[in-house]
């Protein structure tokens, strides 16, 4: 079952994917916030998407960490607006 977060904008939507690659995985938040030096509450933050900004450093360990791509853990997509 994926657990996507989804946080609604203006123009689009951004998904949190995290939470569904460290299950994937098998790691837990402890884990992964001890060995990549992020604050437990930094990589929940990633996972829900309640955050107010992105850390590109703490996103690249991460993304190091997991082997992973930002796509992997955020996304955007963009609303398609019709011109009707």
């Amino acid at each position: 079952m994926s657990s996507i977060s989804k946080v609604k904008m203006e123009n689009g939507v951004y998904l949190f994917k995290l939470n569904n690659i460290l299950k994937d995985k098998n790691i837990s938040i402890n884990k992964i916030s001890r060995d990549t030096n992020t604050d437990f509450k930094v990589i929940k933050r990633l996972m829900t998407g309640e955050l107010v900004k992105i850390d590109i450093f703490v996103l690249s360990r991460v993304c190091d960490y997991l082997d992973c791509t930002i796509e992997d853990i955020v996304e955007y997509k963009q609303e398609i607006k019709s011109n009707c």
